[in-house]
């Protein structure tokens, strides 16, 4: 079958990896690219690190508000498709890559295969949110990472088509641990610091870069850390700071955005991590790192119940506290697969 698979931001690029490996096993992959992160750090360089084929489409759509931007996405997938008549169309996650184009897909009859199916903030404040509940009642079939996930679907309706296949990102992230050895040591050399002996941090959520109170206090309780912080600081977050005039001390090493290979494993030989980002919850959870996520909810809550992520939000004294917090008991196993979740999908879109 020829499977058209639609990304456009560096999250999904890590998600697509190992799905179009197992995809191109059994069928033709038309990847498509809406070009929704375009410099070279948030696209060339995960495909090249992650060893992605070029894509057949890049639509080169750009930045812009969400509904620019989402529609310019819409308007140049739909060209596509028509063009590619494709047997499914698989999207990923909860972008305006992913909403665009299973808007796309759904109003041309085509099937829409929706990988992390199920997950909820209930935060509709966030565009994420809406982006996911849409994609999720529209698709044809649903991969839920976990059962919790596949729980939700249920409560909502959403019944057929539903699957739990594990997460694809802990199927990447098995698959590209053995290469962190290697990294590790230059890197924490040109970085000045040792293994498991400094703070992870990284920011980019508008609820906490666009509030000038939120990021000062976080940029307030992260000055009182005495342990070094490697910050990997997004453009976006970096303008904010600047627009802000928010001090960071010496000990808070800034650093442009960096790799997949490199975040991993300065995340694995992190002491504690610090994120408001979703898939860094996880990552850090494979690794058993405990992580401070600064929301004050997140989709990923086997994280927290498991006791190896603590939501704390941008109060300063809550995240003083959890980054103080004793390790958690040791994982045995977790609810997020077996790292064959790719496998599994590009198996269950040959039964139409």
């Amino acid at each position: 079958m020829k499977v058209a698979t639609v990304v456009g931001a560096r999250p999904e690029f890590v998600q697509l990896a190992p799905v179009s490996r197992a995809l191109r096993q059994l069928h033709e992959e038309c990847m498509i690219h809406t070009g929704q992160h375009y410099d070279y750090a948030m696209s060339a360089q995960f495909f090249e690190e992650l060893a992605l084929p070029p894509p057949a489409y890049h639509l080169n759509c750009g930045s812009g508000s969400h509904g620019a931007q989402t529609g310019r996405m819409l308007e140049a997938i739909e060209q596509v498709l028509q063009e590619e008549q494709p047997d499914w169309v698989v999207v990923f996650g909860d972008t305006n890559s992913t909403l665009a184009a299973t808007l796309a897909a759904v109003k041309l009859h085509l099937p829409v295969a929706h990988i992390e199916a199920g997950l909820r903030s209930f935060n509709r404040a966030m565009p994420e949110e809406i982006n996911r509940v849409v994609v999720d009642h529209i698709s044809t079939r649903l991969f839920c990472p976990t059962h919790s996930a596949q729980a939700q679907l249920a409560k909502e309706g959403v019944i057929q088509g539903v699957e739990v296949v594990g997460d694809v990102m802990y199927d990447i992230q098995l698959q590209m641990e053995p290469a962190l050895d290697a990294r590790a040591e230059g890197l924490l050399r040109a970085l000045e610091v040792e293994p498991h002996s400094y703070l992870l941090v990284t920011i980019h959520r508008p609820a906490n870069t666009d509030d000038v109170n939120a990021l000062g206090r976080i940029a307030e309780a992260l000055n009182r850390l005495a342990m070094p912080i490697i910050f990997p600081m997004h453009p976006r977050t970096q303008a904010r700071f600047a627009a802000y005039h928010i001090p960071l001390e010496k000990h808070i090493q800034v650093i442009p955005p960096v790799g997949y290979l490199d975040m991993l494993t300065l995340e694995r030989s992190a002491h504690r991590i610090l994120t408001d980002s979703g898939g860094v919850q996880k990552q850090a959870f494979f690794f058993q790192v405990p992580c401070v996520t600064m929301r004050e909810e997140t989709e990923w809550i086997e994280t927290v119940q498991a006791g190896w992520n603590v939501l704390v939000g941008s109060d300063i004294a809550a995240i003083l506290v959890a980054v103080e917090r004793p390790m958690p008991p040791l994982l045995h196993e977790h609810p997020f697969g077996n790292g064959d979740a790719a496998v599994l999908i590009a198996q269950s879109l040959i039964q139409r």
